[in-house]
């Protein structure tokens, strides 16, 4: 690799769903172009109809009274994107990959390790996982210098956070130009080596884990504990809301997994509350009921 970092200006997407599209609009947006890939054209188009529908409301409040301007912003995100079903062409000429599919470790492994045959011997690799070491993730390709992490929060229009993740073996030069990255579209940096959670899951999933545990002894109801960390602690949001906002089968399967890792972490401790719930098909907002029941719309 050369001695001074390449800019990135071309960026391929692997994946479209909230992430994945979310990344694709934010990085359309501020110049670079962009290919966002999935498994069918059906699930492309339905990518696409969501990225509008999303810059459909930037604008409004970008150019609140002028619909002309409106257009004109619109049609230039979406001229400097495009969406496609194949993977191996869309890497050729990318000059960074980020990969935000579903989070597996083997299914993720077995896309890089594919990617790394195809993409160009400059290409930067990414994961956006949130739980998943990215050096586990890396290790299916013989780039590992060229790995990192650009682990961005939901929705990414709207949240102003990117974490910008190293392994041991991630070169300066690569750190240097995921970090650019992460400011040329717009947000705030924050640098972390590949810890467990890295920052903000690696503090805030404890938390929500104690809280149900908090609960789980009686001693207080999710709703009491919601208010006295909103007005108490100032969070916009208490852990049991955050929680159905996350999905309890994702805050499940990040604890999960940190457990199988660290058995012996108090941190990482099963919650027989949050078991159930999730078998029982309660997964918060998105399935109608949690912690706290929710109208289906």
């Amino acid at each position: 690799m050369s001695s001074s970092a390449q800019p990135i200006k071309t960026v391929t997407i692997i994946g479209s769903g909230l992430m994945g599209s979310g990344i694709a609009q934010v990085a359309a947006a501020s110049g670079h172009k962009v290919t966002v890939v999935d498994q069918s054209q059906e699930i492309i188009d339905k990518a696409s109809a969501s990225i509008q529908k999303s810059l459909g409301r930037v604008v409004k409040k970008k150019f609140p009274d002028d619909s002309k301007a409106q257009q004109t912003y619109i049609a230039d995100v979406m001229s400097h994107l495009s969406l496609q079903t194949d993977a191996v062409a869309a890497v050729k000429s990318a000059d960074l990959v980020i990969e935000a599919i579903v989070e597996n470790l083997d299914v993720k492994k077995i896309l890089f390790s594919s990617l790394d045959k195809e993409a160009p011997s400059h290409t930067i690799f990414a994961s956006n996982t949130s739980s998943i070491p990215i050096k586990d993730i890396a290790s299916s390709t013989s780039r590992l210098d060229r790995f990192g992490g650009l682990h961005f929060f939901n929705p990414v229009p709207v949240m102003k956070l990117v974490e910008v993740i190293r392994t041991p073996e991630t070169s300066d030069e690569t750190f240097s130009a995921l970090e650019s990255f992460g400011k040329a579209v717009g947000k705030t940096t924050v640098q972390c080596k590949d810890t467990p959670g890295f920052i903000v899951n690696r503090l805030l999933v404890p938390y929500m884990m104690e809280a149900i545990r908090l609960v789980e002894r009686g001693e207080a109801t999710p709703r009491d504990v919601d208010t006295a960390m909103k007005l108490g602690a100032g969070y916009p949001m208490g852990p049991f809301e955050l929680s159905d906002y996350v999905g309890l089968d994702t805050t499940k399967f990040i604890i999960d997994g940190w457990t199988e890792r660290e058995p012996n972490n108090p941190l990482f401790s099963q919650s027989e509350l949050l078991n159930k719930l999730v078998a029982e098909g309660k997964l918060g907002v998105k399935s109608g009921e949690g912690f706290y029941p929710y109208n289906k719309k």
